[in-house]
């Protein structure tokens, strides 16, 4: 189960049916977005397209000479920008991909408009989703939630991104979802709603144990969005933020215009790939051994380009260099920018208080770290309205909760009170009341060793003691053991065989520290393979905008519409 590699093959398999010659790929914001994560600009120029353009850019100029390759959402709004383009075609001959299910009045309507006979081919391609990583995908969509029941048209959205990637992958799934939470049970209907439906498209190959669908709630665990990370994907997120694979670093002291804006994609980027889930400390390393690998391939000087045979050795390698000074020079900066947050906002500190508030269990000693940290200028304003949420969400019944005294310590800090009011609205959000499960499992201190080398090495040990949520969630899963009390199958159910193929769900975001569970729960596991989706992926700022919003409320598969130009569904 891999959901880039499914995207990859559905926008290879479009450019590859409208045959050789020119072509202009014609998306909307979303599709864009789609395939340019899976996609490299360059990669596709090697395929024969020429032009990117949005379906609702009003000045396109007419090329007759280029085929257009359209992929677009299914809605309203795209389906009038088809039908005014047909009316008035701008190019030689269309092949429409629609990236979900598209009704048959709608399929009519484009037919009625293609009075020029312009379009060639008309088709279903279920690529609906972010794939962000090959076991990981998102909506990209935020605020999801009025308070504890859905924002209707998000509902919608996440059902269709989320049968999509069951399309995708051409998986037909039983569905469990967690029982306290009533968007989840709402998104379990609405994505088996549209199984029934449409059961023809998912009749795929019925398998010895079903997949599995498990639909869950961030409330559920809303602490591991506030921990600050340690590996290099999920560190360059909460740090730098990492949207469709792009960084903006344009506020990096003395940044050089090129690295404004960097693309970290595993994709095309070997080192990214190989450095995606290790801890910062080895990452410094392997930075090393990168810088050293270069300066040994980099030419030295005008000298040695003394004979034709010296040229043209260098002309061949210099894409190959240049290449690997690009890789170089990204990655020196990223590491360099979260060495120096670090360093500044102390966060080797602040991250050792915040893992023992989430995994331990000495209430007196936590609440003095905190208030030590709270009186640190160099402790940031987010990072130190972390550190009460944390407590507040840890020690919310404790009997010498001091929560209020916190409250003043961040306001004698200056903390805004726009950040004050989150704390309660973060136990609101995720406070024992809400929670189906108990999420802190109490760890022997004496068990936990530090073992640093200059502050980097052994960051596995202090800094990354915390097992998300979905850890014990996805181990009980697979040996069969996850309650059904807690995690009810939607309708009827004799399974009782440990699923192999797992797509969870996590309503509200899922985070790149999840991401890290999935990973190697998909390595050490034989035979279980885990796919893990989110309506986004949070890092603690988007979290914290997530909760403050709810508060504010609150109160695979292809399917071609037919062989020829708009015949009936087969």
């Amino acid at each position: 189960m891999n959901v880039t590699l499914a995207v990859k093959q559905y926008v290879s398999k479009m450019i590859e049916n409208s045959g050789p010659g020119m072509k202009v790929l014609l998306m909307d914001k979303e599709t864009t977005s789609i395939v340019s994560v899976v996609y490299t600009q360059s990669e596709i120029l090697q395929k024969e397209v020429y032009l990117f353009e949005r379906i609702d850019s009003q000045n396109r100029e007419t090329m007759k000479h280029l085929k257009a390759i359209c992929f677009l959402r299914p809605t309203k709004e795209n389906v009038e920008n088809l039908i005014q383009e047909l009316r008035r075609p701008k190019y030689s001959v269309y092949f429409i991909y629609f990236s979900n299910v598209i009704s048959k009045s709608e399929v009519k309507a484009l037919a009625e408009a293609d009075e020029q006979e312009v379009v060639a081919e008309v088709q279903e391609f279920y690529g609906d989703f972010i794939a962000v990583n090959p076991h990981l995908f998102s909506m990209n969509l935020t605020g999801v939630a009025r308070g504890r029941s859905w924002e209707p048209t998000l509902l919608q959205r996440s059902t269709q991104g989320l049968t999509s990637v069951l399309l995708a992958l051409k998986k037909c799934p039983m569905i469990r979802y967690q029982l306290s939470s009533d968007m989840a049970k709402r998104l379990a209907e609405s994505v088996k709603q549209i199984i029934t439906k449409e059961y023809e498209l998912f009749d795929f190959r019925k398998t010895e144990v079903p997949p599995l669908l498990l639909i869950l709630d961030r409330s559920d665990d809303a602490i591991t969005p506030l921990l600050n990370q340690w590996t290099y994907q999920a560190m360059v997120h909460e740090m730098l933020g990492l949207h469709n694979n792009r960084i903006d670093l344009s506020r990096v002291p003395g940044i050089s215009k090129d690295l404004r804006e960097v693309v970290l994609s595993a994709e095309n980027d070997e080192f990214y790939a190989n450095n995606l889930y290790l801890n910062f400390g080895e990452i410094g390393t392997n930075i090393k051994n990168l810088m050293e690998d270069f300066q040994k391939k980099k030419p030295k000087g005008q000298q040695k380009l003394e004979s034709i045979s010296d040229m043209k050795a260098f002309v061949d390698n210099y894409p190959q260099f240049k290449k690997m000074s690009g890789t170089v020079s990204k990655h020196v900066t990223v590491v360099g920018e979260l060495s120096r947050l670090v360093s500044d906002r102390q966060l080797m500190e602040v991250s050792e208080v915040e893992q023992e508030l989430a995994c331990q269990n000495d209430h007196s000693n936590a609440h003095q770290n905190i208030r030590r940290l709270l009186q640190n200028p160099k402790v940031s304003e987010l990072d130190a309205v972390r550190l009460v949420m944390l407590y507040a969400l840890r020690y919310e019944k404790h009997s010498s909760s001091n929560l209020p005294g916190l409250m003043e310590d961040l306001n004698r800090k200056g903390v805004s009170e726009r950040h004050r009011k989150m704390v309660q609205s973060m136990v609101e959000y995720g406070g024992k009341r809400v929670r189906g499960s108990d999420l802190v499992t109490p760890t022997d201190a004496v068990a936990i060793t530090k073992q640093f080398f200059k502050g980097l090495k052994g960051v596995e040990n202090v800094y990354t003691q915390h097992q998300p949520l979905l850890q014990e969630t996805l181990d009980q899963l697979i040996k069969g053991r996850l309650k059904d009390s807690q995690f009810p199958y939607l309708g009827p159910s004799t399974l009782r065989d440990r699923p192999q193929d797992i797509i969870a769900f996590i309503i509200g975001g899922a985070t790149y520290e999840e991401a890290l569970t999935v990973y190697n729960l998909n390595r050490t596991m034989p035979g279980v393979r885990i796919v893990l989706g989110g309506t986004t992926i949070h890092n603690t700022k988007s979290f914290l905008e997530e909760v403050t919003a709810t508060a504010s409320s609150g109160h695979g598969g292809e399917r071609s519409l037919g062989a020829g130009r708009y015949p009936s569904r087969r």
